[in-house]
């Protein structure tokens, strides 16, 4: 279950002709959005879903179908930005190895998508709304952990069970919205001339440039969980783990040679959105222009 929430309410109480008043405590349910300071986060409820392709057009790393029950959790509204990553990457912290998996520090130079206009790198004006692009899984990590040590929560990347839930919610869609698609409802090869990265959240029902766009949303209030860009996840990836996965609050296996990396990007077909479709990449593997990630803060 969720964690619960109390808030004291006085109540009347007669003893002996005297009214007094008697503070008890009443249930209220946890924000739906919380934001420490480095964007907004949405909230998804304790309980179980069915992961797994449900639909049967996926691959056989898909199924089977399972229960999975997952403790409530917050995830990022929107992919980290540019502008997200620039707060870490100016702060002393990023040179810290404390904040990286194997004290490893990946140089600041060594995402070569920060400098280029036509990927809006977040070193290039007007570019910090857009996804983050080029950061590894060792990046990805090292960011949430900075984001720990400043806020005082616990902020990490979703488990590959986690990400699926937020993105398809409880009723086994095929996408965050729904069970169709088409280029007015996220980002993926031919939506662009030139195929690259959106600004986050630029489907949202509303008219861009003559552009009539459709809420990508997903149950929970996160955008762009489809397209865009893959986003990666904290589990070990095995074609096979979904035939021994357990139940609760499952994690991924112990060890690996790759990563999770879920939700299809900008250069990938729309086959390839599908909230439960899997993918995997080398967690060191550095300069994709197509992987970025968002965090999970515990409650």
């Amino acid at each position: 279950m969720g964690r619960m929430h109390w808030l004291a309410v006085a109540v009347p109480l007669a003893i002996a002709g005297v009214t007094t008043a008697v503070l008890l405590s009443a249930p209220t349910s946890p924000p739906l959005v919380v934001n420490d300071g480095y964007g907004d986060f949405v909230y998804v409820p304790a309980g179980p879903f069915r992961m797994g392709d449900n639909f049967g057009d996926g691959e056989s790393r898909e199924r089977p179908v399972h229960v999975v029950e997952l403790d409530a959790f917050y995830i990022g509204k929107y992919e980290v930005t540019n502008g997200d990553w620039k707060k870490f990457r100016d702060d002393p912290g990023y040179d810290d190895p404390k904040f990286w998996p194997g004290g490893r520090v990946v140089p600041k130079d060594q995402i070569p998508y920060w400098t280029q206009p036509q990927n809006h790198g977040g070193g290039t004006p007007d570019s910090d709304n857009y996804p983050v692009i080029g950061v590894n899984w060792d990046s990805a990590t090292a960011y949430c952990n900075w984001l720990s040590a400043k806020t005082g929560k616990k902020y990490r990347l979703p488990t590959e069970a986690e990400w699926e839930k937020a993105a398809r919610g409880t009723d086994q869609r095929r996408f965050p919205w729904g069970n169709e698609i088409d280029r007015s409802y996220a980002n993926y090869t031919g939506s662009q001339q030139y195929d690259t990265v959106r600004v986050v959240g630029f489907y949202d029902g509303s008219m861009r440039g003559g552009f009539q766009t459709r809420s990508n949303a997903s149950p929970y209030g996160a955008f762009d969980m489809a397209g865009n860009v893959m986003e990666w996840c904290q589990d070990w990836y095995s074609r096979d783990y979904y035939s021994v996965s357990p139940r609760k609050n499952p994690k991924g296996p112990a060890s690996g040679a790759y990563r999770v990396v879920r939700g299809g990007s900008f250069f990938m077909e729309p086959q390839d959105l599908r909230t439960y479709a899997r993918s995997a990449a080398w967690p060191s593997f550095q300069a994709h222009r197509m992987i970025g990630f968002r965090p999970v803060r515990e409650p």
